[in-house]
């Protein structure tokens, strides 16, 4: 049963108007229930409290009721009160019309923005991004609200650069596990990764700058610098990463250069140590900033721990972005940025112009996760807990290897799956949906035409028995097709 709603309806009667005031009333109320303003079995106020707030006698408003109820757009419920029919269905509101489709206010697209199609129930979901958070530890998980939730929220807007305490467990955090050496006061709190790029995209960009860019890439990143009217140049990717030797020098040296080193996003490579201190140089030599896009740094298996290239930096030419969205959970919204001191100054003001802050209570429970040290015990387990996905993964895939070769393995939570030539990954991507497993193929995170031939795996949100099954049965497809081809 729903309450009677606060009158905050813009009724209006004019005691001018021809219309009688109960008939003006009528109409009002019978607009609002039409277009779905009051909704079925919604509780109406009281005709004494509805005169009082409109300023009319209580004969008006019980004639109007009346007349609805006469209608059949309201019933009576003894002892109750007036409620809305239960099984009134509002009509479709129009929608607001422009006359010209393009006015002179509206922005110009510079970049689409995707929606990811809906997944079948019970499909067995590939799709990259998705991490596990099961084995998050719920007795830890709740200490870290209890202080939280045992204190009101501030009365007052917190700092836009974030939690000191978050940025200061942030900082101590970056340095044992990712060699970054940074204060408390170098760290900016954001909503996630897409954030900080967004803000470090705002404070740099104009329109027509030129940004080095992974082939094939993150297609989000790659959309924020569109839109923020950025030239892209594709820096194409071989077993050692991104290929930044093929960065411009001089007059034609691009502002930035966006990277993912750790685990190269989508097909998994890892920048060498040589290709980074490359990059470094570049960017120092031609006064560029490299984006380090640390993403999937903490997941690593059968390889040692690469330094992060803000960890290499000596001359501030490196902004580094990281989340918690990977690690913990995406609901969170909470990542990170590591700049030097003009750009983060120009950042934190940016970032009070976006959403002011990132919300308090969620930076304050984060600070007493990481503090606490379960964030590291966390990371540990997760280690353990996506190798046997891996294992289970590759496993699931060898009956296939005359066929496909896993890349990507050496970190991270998804796997790039080369094909050989003869087979069409199209046709793989829709074979397997046809039998509940979805894959994602190559085109959305190409500037250009893919150059290579296979399908993307993400297996982190998957339970092992649904890597095993999805695998398995992606590998009885790809055989049947690969033997097809071959005849």
């Amino acid at each position: 049963m729903k309450t009677a709603p606060a009158l905050d309806l813009p009724i209006r009667l004019d005691r001018a108007y021809d219309l009688p005031l109960e008939r003006q009333l009528v109409e009002q109320l019978r607009q609002f229930i039409l277009d779905g303003r009051l909704t079925a079995n919604t509780r109406l106020p009281s005709t004494r409290v509805l005169a009082t707030a409109l300023g009319v006698s209580r004969n008006v408003a019980v004639a109007a009721y009346d007349e609805l109820f006469a209608e059949g757009y309201v019933v009576g419920r003894h002892g109750s009160g007036t409620y809305i029919a239960p099984d009134l269905v509002p009509l479709a509101r129009p929608r607001t019309t422009i006359s010209n489709g393009n006015p002179r206010w509206l922005r110009a697209q510079t970049a689409d923005v995707a929606v990811e199609p809906l997944v079948p129930p019970g499909a067995i979901d590939f799709r990259l991004g998705r991490p596990s958070v099961a084995p998050l530890d719920p007795q830890a998980w709740r200490r870290a609200w209890s202080d939280v939730a045992h204190r009101p929220p501030l009365a007052e807007y917190g700092p836009p650069a974030g939690d000191p305490a978050l940025r200061a467990a942030i900082a101590g955090y970056l340095g044992r596990a990712r060699g970054v050496a940074c204060r408390a006061e170098d760290v900016v709190v954001t909503s996630g990764a897409v954030q900080a790029l967004d803000l470090v995209a705002r404070a740099t960009l104009t329109t027509g700058d030129t940004v080095g860019f992974e082939e094939p890439g993150y297609p989000t990143a790659r959309r924020v610098l569109l839109t923020h009217g950025a030239q892209l140049l594709p820096l194409p990717i071989d077993d050692d990463g991104a290929q930044v030797e093929r960065l411009p020098h001089g007059g034609g040296a691009p502002l930035l250069a966006y990277l993912t080193p750790s685990h190269q996003y989508p097909l998994g490579a890892r920048l060498s140590v040589t290709r980074r201190l490359a990059a470094l140089e570049w960017a120092r030599a031609n006064d560029s900033l490299i984006v380090e896009d640390d993403y999937d740094s903490e997941f690593r298996f059968d390889a040692p721990p690469l330094p992060s290239m803000a960890g290499l930096d000596e001359t501030g030419h490196v902004a580094y972005i990281g989340t918690f969205s990977k690690v913990l959970a995406p609901a969170l919204r909470v990542g990170y940025l590591v700049a030097p001191e003009p750009l983060r100054e120009r950042v934190i003001q940016l970032k009070l112009l976006a959403d002011y802050h990132t919300p308090g209570p969620v930076q304050q429970a984060l600070a007493a996760f990481l503090t606490s040290g379960h964030l590291e015990q966390h990371i540990r387990r997760m280690r353990r807990h996506y190798a046997e996905k891996r294992r289970a993964l590759h496993d699931a895939l060898a009956p296939a290897t005359a066929y496909a070769r896993l890349w990507g393995l050496e970190a991270g939570l998804h796997a790039y799956l080369d094909l050989r030539p003869g087979l069409e990954p199209a046709a793989i991507v829709d074979c397997a949906a046809q039998h509940g497993v979805v894959v994602s193929g190559l085109e959305d995170y190409y500037i250009g035409i893919s150059d290579r031939n296979g399908v993307l795996l993400g297996y982190g949100g998957l339970t092992v028995n649904e890597v095993e099954r999805g695998a398995r049965k992606l590998a009885e497809i790809i055989l049947a097709l690969g033997r097809r081809a071959a005849r």
